[in-house]
C-alpha cells in the first residue's frame, strides 16, 4: 500500500514514522496526485515540534505543505486537468491532514498549478512556496518597481533567494542580509547586488552606504523578532516593511522610528486566491522560461530518509531547499 509520513506526538525529527495506508479516491472537485517529490519547510518544523501557532490534531497527523507530482485521479465536476497532467501543489491549507509528505494526496483542483516545463522534479518540489511566497509579499503587497532598493532579510534560505531573483526580473536592487560573512560571495552568485553581513557591518549604516545614503524603499522581514528594530532603521521614511516570516520565535516589539508603510504577510493570504495564484502562476512560468528564475536545492533525500532531512533543515547551514523523493 501506499506509504505517508505521520507523526503520533510533537518532537524531534524520531517522532515522525512512514506507514502504509489505503489510497483514497478524490472526492468532488478534488484530484488526486501521485506525489514524485516534495520540500521541507520551516512550517513542517514547527508543526512536527508543537510550535506552530495552528492547532495541530493529534494523533496520527500528517506533514508537508509543498510538492509536486502527476494527477493520477479526478473526482467528479473536475474539468480542464488530465489524468497525467504534471503539476505542483500550490497551496495546502489542511497539511495535518494532507500533507505531501506521502505518495499520494488529494486536493481540490484549484489547489494545483501547472509544473513549468524545464523544471527538473526535484526543482519544481521546492518552488511554489518559496517564491509564491516572495512574490506575494513583495509584487502583490509591497508594490515592488523597477529600481527599488529591496532589503531581503534570511536571504540565503529558499524564500530570501527567490525574492532576489523576482527582484531583478523586475528591475529592483535586492540587498542581502545575512548572519555570516562566510555565505558573502554565494549571495553575490545567487543574485544579489549587495550583502550586510550582521556579524560585521551594522545594518542601517550599511544600508545607507548602498543606497546612497536614502535607505530601502522595501524590507522583506522573514525573521522578525527583535532585530526588525534594526530593519526599520534601514528604511527610508515612507518605505514599506512586510513582515512576512517567523523565524525568530523571540516576542517581535513595535516597530518605533521612520513612518513606514508595514504589512503581516502570509501566503494563503493569496494561494487561496484563484486570481493572484494564475498571476503568480504567470510570473513563474515566465520567469523559469526566461531562466530568471531557478530554485535552488541544497540536498535530496528518499522518503525512508525523512527524519534527516529534518535534521538538515534544523542545523540550519543549508543553502537553498531541502528536497525528498518519493
Amino acid at each position: 500500500m501506499p506509504r505517508v509520513v505521520v507523526f503520533d506526538e510533537f518532537g524531534g525529527p524520531d517522532v515522525m514514522h512512514v506507514v502504509e495506508e489505503p489510497v483514497v479516491g478524490p472526492a468532488a472537485g478534488e484530484v488526486r496526485v501521485r506525489i514524485e517529490a516534495f520540500a521541507v519547510n520551516p512550517l513542517d518544523q514547527m508543526m512536527r515540534s508543537g510550535t506552530s501557532p495552528a492547532v495541530i490534531p493529534l494523533p496520527h497527523a500528517r506533514l508537508g505543505v509543498e510538492g509536486t507530482g502527476v494527477i493520477d485521479a479526478l473526482g467528479p465536476e473536475v474539468t480542464g486537468l488530465e489524468i497525467g497532467d504534471p503539476v505542483i501543489l500550490a497551496a495546502i491549507p489542511d497539511a495535518s491532514v494532507r500533507g505531501s509528505y506521502a505518495e499520494y494526496t488529494t486536493v481540490p483542483a484549484s489547489r494545483v498549478v501547472a509544473r513549468p516545463a524545464g523544471l527538473g522534479i526535484t526543482e519544481a518540489a521546492a518552488i511554489w512556496v518559496a517564491y509564491s511566497t516572495a512574490y506575494g509579499a513583495l509584487v502583490e503587497k509591497a508594490r515592488m518597481r523597477p529600481g527599488d532598493h529591496v532589503l531581503i532579510t534570511a536571504a540565503s534560505g529558499g524564500v530570501g533567494r527567490a525574492a532576489m531573483q523576482i527582484a531583478n526580473q523586475i528591475g529592483a536592487v535586492p540587498i542581502a542580509i545575512t548572519r555570516h560573512t562566510a555565505k558573502q560571495d554565494d549571495l553575490l552568485a545567487a543574485g544579489a547586488a549587495a550583502v550586510i553581513a550582521t556579524d560585521h557591518v551594522d545594518v542601517a549604516e550599511a544600508v545607507r552606504h548602498h543606497t546612497g545614503g536614502t535607505g530601502a524603499d522595501i524590507v522583506l522581514d522573514v525573521v522578525t523578532g527583535p532585530g526588525q528594530q534594526d530593519l526599520v532603521k534601514a528604511a527610508r521614511p515612507g518605505g514599506t516593511l512586510v513582515a512576512a516570516g517567523f523565524l525568530d520565535p523571540r516576542p517581535t516589539p513595535f516597530p518605533t522610528g521612520a513612518p513606514l508603510t508595514i504589512f503581516s504577510y502570509r501566503s494563503f493570504e493569496h494561494t487561496l486566491d484563484a486570481v493572484v495564484v494564475r498571476r503568480m502562476a504567470a510570473f513563474l512560468n515566465a520567469g523559469v522560461r526566461l531562466g530568471a528564475l531557478r530554485p535552488a536545492v541544497d540536498k535530496v533525500f528518499t522518503l525512508g530518509d525523512v527524519a534527516e532531512a529534518h535534521r538538515h533543515l534544523e542545523q540550519g547551514l543549508h543553502a537553498g531547499k531541502i528536497v525528498v523523493t518519493v
